[in-house]
């Protein structure tokens, strides 16, 4: 990984309310190709207000980091490649009904989304990134 951003980037990203958070992530794993998760003996869910089981997904593995408290104070960041999320995951997810809680923070909720959205979003993005044919 090439990529790792500043203290002063850190801090003021995870600031940012949800929506502002959700567009910088689908760029940057468009741009870097990998999503990060939390595992310790598998890949750590959370519940939402809606009752919805959730995956935590972040850009980077010191955004993960910082949600390694309490119940994850033992989990660890792990790469996801945006091609597996993509192929394999995303329709996983849709199967089991789980939701995909994008870039949550310590002390801001995450955007919950159906991975179906995540996957069409990820995807407009990584449009931008195609060669045209000439």
């Amino acid at each position: 990984m090439s990529w790792k951003p500043t203290d002063k980037e850190v801090e003021s990203l995870i600031r940012l309310p949800g929506a502002k958070r959700y567009e910088y992530f689908v760029k940057r794993v468009v741009d870097m190709e990998e999503l990060w998760g939390l595992w310790e003996d598998g890949w750590c869910m959370l519940g939402d207000p809606q009752d919805r089981q959730c995956i935590p997904v972040w850009p980077h593995p010191r955004y993960a980091q910082l949600c390694a408290t309490d119940d994850w104070a033992r989990a660890e960041p792990r790469s996801i490649p945006l091609d597996k999320w993509l192929e394999s995951w995303t329709p996983g997810m849709q199967g089991d009904g789980i939701f995909v809680a994008v870039f949550p923070t310590p002390t801001l909720s995450a955007v919950v989304v159906p991975p179906e959205r995540l996957e069409a979003d990820l995807r407009r993005e990584l449009l931008k990134y195609e060669v045209p044919d000439e």
